[in-house]
């Protein structure tokens, strides 16, 4: 338990990092002044509770299985990604690594975790995900048309079809144009 008392005096008045502790009863024995300062305006003094009081319920698994393999592997360090009550109906996303501790004697005492929030970043990822599916869409809806439009050209042979498709092929090329000009305006 050493190595969590220098970790405690390293991130115990951290404003990024969240450090807490839990103990073998899977109460909260520790949290540093971050996870106090954003989740006990929540949930109350949190010190003695039950560690899944902030959390959302489909994520308590995730804390056990990432629990397990902490103990079954002590030299290790595991991800679990959490989502924890907001106090507004939502939830913050956080991202964590547990280590088991063990007493003086090698007994199990409890598991601790440092995490920080990425709700931010998480929201980044899915809006430029959107962003580049849509554009792709945008995007591939005018290449497919300039491409059948080159297929039809290829395979006629009268005047009239291939001055028709000229006519779309320079629609499409216009409307793709427009796109790419609205994706680099925004």
């Amino acid at each position: 338990m050493q190595q969590f008392e220098e970790i405690k005096a390293l991130l115990g008045d951290s404003a990024t990092y969240y450090l807490i502790a839990v103990d073998m009863n899977s109460n909260y024995s520790y949290l540093n002044r971050h996870y106090a300062d954003v989740f006990e305006p929540i949930h109350g003094d949190l010190v003695g509770k039950f560690y899944a009081v902030t959390m959302h319920p489909e994520d308590q698994q995730t804390c056990k299985i990432v629990s397990q393999m902490a103990f079954n592997y002590p030299e290790s360090i595991f991800p679990a990604t959490l989502r924890k009550h907001d106090g507004k109906g939502g939830f913050i996303i956080t991202r964590w690594e547990y280590k088991a501790m063990f007493d003086h004697a090698g007994a199990p005492a409890g598991i601790f975790c440092i995490g920080h929030d990425i709700t931010e970043w998480m929201q980044t990822i899915g809006e430029l995900d959107e962003v580049k599916h849509n554009h792709s869409h945008l995007i591939r809806r005018h290449v497919a048309n300039l491409i059948g439009l080159g297929k039809l050209i290829q395979d006629t042979a009268d005047i009239g079809d291939v001055q028709s498709a000229a006519k779309m092929i320079l629609q499409s090329a216009s409307d793709l144009d427009d796109v790419v000009r609205e994706i680099y305006k925004a």
